[in-house]
């Protein structure tokens, strides 16, 4: 039996599903104009805290099950709560659910739902609450979490605040699953969600989609100590880079993400500013084709887009370094199942001309990308586009808006840019991404071999034989699939100095977009 809770030292919170832990190790780094320093003292409550963030549209919406982008995620955790959090050494910890345990065989499992925590409404939470929130992702939803709640034969109430989860197969990686951003509790029979009804910190004040959303913090105290420390919080909609770190510069907001990566030297000689960079936890940066169209079905056309494409050359000039170079797969090095085998691919016109003529397709190749995909999309569209010339290849790059980019342009696409926030285990970066049918698989990518070998990997208790299935699921995906990922990237966010709770953390920017939640000001 494998258990969680809040002083637990079991192997489901830190042993085999463990990021590697350490700010050295995890590469992760705040700096100042002086060094480097993390965010120090007691919580203090009071202000008004103003985020300029990218990654969001006019098409935002306020229910968990529409959240494509990191601003609906952001406002969205300042109202509702997980079940699981994930923490800073990536480890996953208890929310809502206050502890966890399961059988041998990880098809069964308890989760024991924290007593006295209520809704914006006064409604207590309870087991219902939990179990109708993640059954809005099962069954006919069109929840992008739908994929992974697949595996849930049964949930049942066992007491007023504890469930029964019975999988058809095993998955010791459940409670991680249970921290995507869509599974957000709420009470049981909502169907409106544009009054958030949540056991966040927050109430809704204003939602302007595209422009801002305003929240207030709750009377009383938050359920979590030391947190929820804001009077009121303003997310601002800057998608443009240069208007944010100019809003960021002269202190129109506290705290930016998505930092420029060619402005950082010059911002961390301003000590009033602090940078905070976490290695190869950004997003992986990638052109994505959907494999099930023409022309993207021949294989040796793919293969020539990926030999064709200089790497290197795009995360010097636009990431200036802050990058690891790609290699057509979204395991991160940082990740304990990363295959360092895996022989990184290589520019090569030679190659990438061969696959070309072999493939028997002549005409040009279109790309749609957007600075709303993610910052420098169409510089790195523009290199790809030269570096293919090389291959006698011809790329066509055709810029579109980034307003509504991810509704309008990507999934329905055939060929364009994208990025991939970084997922807890290696079984939701993969599933999520390739999994047959999933309703995120913008390569389209299906392969039953690939399906088996996930299925696999999820029950499978000895860690060499992981390591080999992660291994070979790699290998599949960056010599099969639609995805040509080039860079993964650094996250770059920044904040004023007196501002503390912006550290840096494994899985997405600003704090696991938790800093509304645990931020103060000093």
């Amino acid at each position: 039996m494998t258990t969680a809770g809040k002083d637990s030292k079991s192997p489901i919170l830190i042993g085999r599903r463990q990021v590697i832990i350490g700010a050295a190790a995890l590469g992760i780094s705040a700096l100042t104009g002086s060094g480097f320093a993390f965010a120090q003292g007691t919580p203090k409550k009071g202000g008004t805290l103003r985020l300029g963030m990218d990654g969001g549209s006019v098409s935002d919406s306020l229910d968990p099950r529409t959240i494509t982008s990191m601003i609906p995620v952001a406002y969205c955790l300042m109202f509702w709560n997980n079940l699981v959090e994930i923490d800073a050494a990536g480890n996953a910890t208890p929310e809502l659910a206050e502890s966890w345990e399961s059988k041998p065989g990880a098809t069964e499992w308890i989760f024991n739902i924290r007593k006295g925590i209520t809704f914006t409404s006064g409604k207590t939470l309870d087991a219902d609450d939990v179990i109708y929130s993640l059954n809005l992702h099962r069954g006919e939803s069109k929840s992008p979490a739908k994929t992974i709640l697949e595996p849930i034969k049964e949930m049942k109430k066992t007491s007023s605040n504890q469930i029964h989860i019975t999988l058809s197969s095993g998955n010791a990686d459940l409670p991680y699953v249970f921290s995507d951003y869509h599974l957000m509790i709420v009470p049981a029979g909502t169907t409106d969600f544009s009054k958030p009804d949540g056991t966040g910190a927050y109430t809704l004040v204003e939602f302007s989609p595209g422009t801002r959303v305003v929240a207030k913090r709750k009377p009383g105290n938050y359920w979590k100590p030391g947190r929820g420390n804001f009077d009121t919080v303003e997310i601002r909609y800057i998608g443009d880079s240069a208007a944010r770190t100019q809003a960021f510069m002269t202190g129109q907001v506290d705290a930016v993400n998505r930092l420029d990566p060619k402005t950082v030297g010059f911002l961390t000689k301003n000590s009033s500013l602090k940078i905070v960079r976490s290695k190869a936890a950004g997003p992986r940066f990638a052109f994505v084709a959907q494999t099930d169209r023409d022309p993207f079905k021949n294989r040796d056309l793919m293969l020539a887009m990926k030999y064709g494409i200089d790497r290197n050359k795009i995360v010097q000039n636009v990431f200036s370094g802050y990058a690891t170079v790609g290699n057509d797969q979204p395991i991160s090095p940082r990740n304990k199942y990363y295959n360092p085998h895996q022989i990184q691919r290589p520019y090569d016109p030679d190659k990438a001309t061969f696959h070309f003529k072999k493939s028997g397709f002549s005409g040009p190749i279109q790309l749609k990308a957007s600075e709303g995909a993610f910052n420098g999309a169409i510089d790195a569209a523009v290199l790809f586009q030269e570096s293919l010339k090389q291959a006698g290849m011809s790329l066509e790059v055709k810029r579109v808006s980034g307003d509504g980019y991810w509704s309008n342009v990507w999934l329905k696409e055939p060929f364009c840019a994208a990025f991939w926030s970084t997922r807890p285990t290696a079984d939701l970066q993969l599933s999520q991404e390739f999994q047959t049918g999933n309703t995120w698989n913008d390569t389209r990518y299906a392969n039953p071999k690939l399906d088996q070998l996930l299925m696999n990997a999820r029950v499978e208790i000895n860690e060499a034989k992981r390591q080999q299935m992660y291994a070979e699921c790699q290998a599949l995906v960056s010599e099969e699939s639609g995805m040509i990922c080039f860079a993964i990237g650094d996250q770059l966010d920044g904040c004023s100095t007196r501002l503390a709770g912006l550290e840096p953390h494994p899985r997405y920017d600003m704090n696991d977009n938790r800093l509304a939640e645990k931020g103060w000001f000093l």
